[in-house]
């Protein structure tokens, strides 16, 4: 007869304590095998291999509410999905962290007396970039195998040697970072952003590549405010440019035709304003089709269009009010889908507000997106984001 172990023996061996035991008792994880007849627990060799794998699955990160449900499942592929789905949350974490960490060095380096309005400012500084890195990384994982979004952008520019540019926010600078060597020969860059910001990062990136740069190449950086007026003051002071990029400034800036007004000041009579946003988004008609296959109401896709080409229409009028021409330029990005759970939180994420709506047929759904994967082998999603060009002349071509 196998010997039974009791809540202390089985403690030692695996190195909890017996308060842990009791607890996984409580949650039901871990039921006792029988009970003595003082009424002590007692587990056999089973309930010890059981213990063991809920101190190995508390170790790498999961809580007690989804070791009980793998244990429940048992089957391997259900195991190898959760460990998956853990990884990815522990390096959501881990970029936080970073995140976190980098924002504080950051501010320590400034030398300056700090106080606790500095400490809000990381807090506020890390909240205001969250949903932003959320996009970023989920558009690197569905865009793996696409040209690199900053360049696609950069390539839009149509740069030429000896170019002067502003770049407005500038912040992490990706449109330079991802075409480091491939920036024109001589070109002169001016970015300008606030301290607190991705910026704080490009500076030292500056300086620890410079070698790298072609030749004649020039990138400086300015930490100002463009909502003040006294920084476009220094701006018109250092002459006009031929390119002035002005992306992603929408929730960033309070007043954004004050910066459209001020770029077509500081614009060479031939040069380049790009801008963006007013992007009435192509989500919409992929996602409007999926539901009239499914046969469900397309009504709140069609408001959001709407809402959509009423800011489209506003920035177009404000832009003609200081340039000649103002020209569409819609970059393409294709997203690749594997897993329809995956579509459908897309669609819950991008139509906030919706959840509800959404996952009263969240099934119909995942039937239609796994039917299109099996068949294809993936669902895309052609992205497209609108662009403005903006000119001082009119084109007589």
């Amino acid at each position: 007869m196998e010997k039974k172990m009791t809540s202390g023996e089985m403690a030692k061996k695996v190195g909890v304590t017996q308060k842990a035991i009791r607890l996984y008792d409580e949650k039901g994880l871990l039921k006792p095998t029988e009970y003595s007849e003082g009424n002590y627990r007692l587990y056999d060799e089973a309930a010890l291999q059981i213990l063991e794998k809920i101190v190995a699955l508390k170790q790498i990160g999961f809580s007690l509410e989804e070791i009980r449900d793998n244990l429940k499942s048992g089957e391997a592929s259900d195991i190898k999905g959760a460990l998956e789905i853990q990884l990815q949350k522990m390096e959501e974490k881990k970029y936080q962290l970073e995140k976190i960490t980098d924002a504080i060095k950051r501010t320590l380096a400034r030398g300056e007396d700090l106080d606790w309005d500095d400490v809000a400012g990381i807090v506020q500084y890390v909240s205001a970039d969250q949903s932003a890195d959320e996009r970023h990384w989920d558009a690197l994982k569905h865009t793996k195998g696409e040209l690199d979004w900053y360049v696609r952008i950069f390539q839009s520019l149509d740069l030429h040697e000896e170019n002067r540019v502003l770049d407005l926010g500038c912040g992490y600078a990706k449109l330079w970072r991802n075409n480091w060597t491939d920036i024109p020969k001589g070109t002169k860059i001016s970015g300008y952003d606030i301290h607190g910001s991705w910026a704080d990062d490009f500076a030292g990136f500056i300086p620890d590549n410079k070698d790298k740069l072609p030749e004649g190449v020039e990138i400086r950086l300015e930490f100002a405010d463009l909502e003040d007026e006294k920084t476009w003051i220094q701006i018109e002071e250092s002459g006009v440019y031929d390119v002035v990029v002005g992306h992603y400034l929408d929730s960033e800036i309070k007043d954004i035709e004050a910066i459209v007004n001020h770029a077509s000041k500081v614009v060479a009579e031939d040069g380049l304003f790009s801008f963006n946003g007013g992007n009435v988004a192509n989500w919409n008609n992929i996602f409007k089709d999926v539901l009239e296959a499914i046969g469900e109401d397309t009504s709140f896709i069609d408001e959001t269009i709407a809402r959509q080409t009423e800011k489209r229409n506003q920035y177009i009028a404000m832009m003609e009010k200081y340039f000649a021409r103002v020209e569409s330029v819609l970059l393409p990005n294709f997203w690749h889908y594997t897993e329809p759970k995956e579509i459908v939180a897309k669609m819950k994420d991008y139509y906030k507000g919706q959840d509800k709506t959404i996952e009263g047929y969240e099934e119909k759904l995942l039937s239609y997106f796994k039917d299109k994967i099996e068949k294809d082998g993936e669902f895309v999603l052609e992205a497209r984001s609108q662009f403005w060009h903006c000119y001082k002349k009119y084109s007589f071509s």
